[in-house]
């Protein structure tokens, strides 16, 4: 090797050399900054709290899955989901600040922005709605202009009872034309033992199938095809000010997708979902009313929760306002909104 040769050599290598050193310092240094940047797994995850309806059941599927698959984990959330000791209590707790979200339901959460709780919708859950007018299918009663002269069972006054009469009057009857009992949601007793001739409030996945597990069949006339606008049934409310503050917001909005990639899961492995839902009580959760809920109610979950309707949600606040349970026909962005 000639004496230049080994000059250019020695050069070459020298130079390799010092570039690996400068990547290698360069890596250090980001090293360490990712060091003093990163979270400790320990405590990066962002605690949430949801308050339910009511009673743990297949309606809350989406959720159930979202955690169970760790959706909610790898978007840095730690979800509790809680069962509530009284179902009027989630949106009052949430509007204090004593949880983070609660489920409810589209028609009670406008009345509850109407009496000043600041609340938002941020997501739905269950995107038509559930309840029924549901009558024994051997009644005779075959559409709802036959129910005049009969006793109907209700459990909830105000919207309920208006839900009834606007299914009455768009059947040519009023509510003079039948008798109304409280039962006391005791639904299914009161239409089997020939209390009442019909009940409102009856759920299309739950009730009919309670009927079935006695041997009986029943009929539901839906409020949306009866004169009710449409609306979603189960819907998941934040406190306004979470929602309105961008930091929070992020959060919340990753609670939503997690949401929803938990129902799209749910949806196309439904049989692999309901072993994950019944997993942490199988003898409670596991029933075969609950598994004939869960068949029902997948049709029903909303596959893009975010989305909102405005035209809908606008369309049940004038009707509400009509009817007189609301004051007011909110803005859209003081109680429902898609968050970015």
């Amino acid at each position: 090797m000639t004496r230049i040769v080994r000059k250019r050599f020695s050069f070459l290598l020298l130079f390799m050399v010092m570039t690996v050193l400068s990547q290698f310092g360069q890596f250090c240094q980001f090293s360490l900054a990712a060091e003093k940047t990163a979270v400790p797994k320990s405590t990066e995850k962002q605690e949430l709290k949801i308050l339910l309806d009511w009673f743990v059941n297949p309606d809350h599927a989406p959720l159930f899955i979202a955690k169970e698959k760790g959706f909610f984990a790898k978007r840095g959330l730690d979800v509790e989901i809680i069962a509530p000791a009284d179902p009027k209590d989630p949106p009052k707790l949430v509007a204090a600040g004593k949880a983070d979200l609660a489920i409810t339901y589209q028609p009670q959460h406008l009345m509850q922005v109407d009496n000043g709780l600041p609340l938002i919708r941020i997501a739905t859950l269950i995107s038509l709605p559930l309840n029924t007018v549901m009558v024994l299918a051997d009644s005779g009663i075959e559409n709802m202009s036959q129910l005049k002269g009969k006793t109907i069972g209700y459990s909830v006054g105000g919207f309920e009872t208006m839900q009834l009469e606007t299914m009455l009057n768009y059947n040519g009857l009023t509510k003079e034309d039948v008798k109304l009992v409280n039962v006391n949601f005791s639904l299914t007793p009161a239409l089997l033992t020939g209390r009442v001739d019909a009940v409102i409030g009856a759920y299309a996945n739950f009730e009919l199938n309670q009927l079935a597990l006695e041997g009986k069949e029943g009929r539901a006339f839906n409020v949306e095809e009866n004169g009710m606008p449409p609306y979603d049934e189960l819907i998941i409310v934040a406190q306004k000010d979470k929602v309105q503050n961008p930091s929070s917001a992020k959060v919340l909005r990753r609670f939503v997708d997690a949401l929803e990639e938990g129902t799209r899961y749910l949806v196309k492995h439904p049989e692999e979902s309901w072993q994950l839902f019944i997993k942490s009580n199988p003898d409670e959760l596991g029933t075969e009313l609950n598994k004939m809920a869960w068949r029902d109610t997948l049709p029903f979950f909303a596959l893009r929760p975010a989305t909102i309707d405005k035209k809908e949600y606008l369309r049940l606040a004038e009707f509400f306002k009509e009817k007189g349970l609301i004051k007011r026909v909110p803005e859209m962005q003081n109680y429902a909104v898609e968050l970015p």
